[in-house]
């Protein structure tokens, strides 16, 4: 049985950007949404194939990011 580099990457990469998300929504920085959308854009990539109702996962970045564009404005 081999270890499954790739799916540690994937797991990993959706743990930081949700921790980073959290830390973002209490700090309400827009760099912690930012940083959030880009960790999720790579797991989310996967899921754009998918032919079900999961395709919709792929715009978890769209909202990370319009977040961080909203208390970027609200700051103004």
């Amino acid at each position: 049985m081999s270890f499954n580099w790739i799916g540690l990457v994937f797991w990993l990469l959706i743990g930081v950007s949700l921790f980073i998300l959290a830390w973002g929504i209490r700090r309400k920085s827009s760099k912690a949404f930012v940083l959030s959308g880009i960790a999720l854009v790579l797991p989310s990539l996967y899921f754009i194939g998918a032919e079900n109702w999961l395709r919709f996962v792929a715009f978890l970045p769209i909202i990370c990011f319009y977040l961080a564009y909203s208390i970027r404005k609200s700051a103004k």
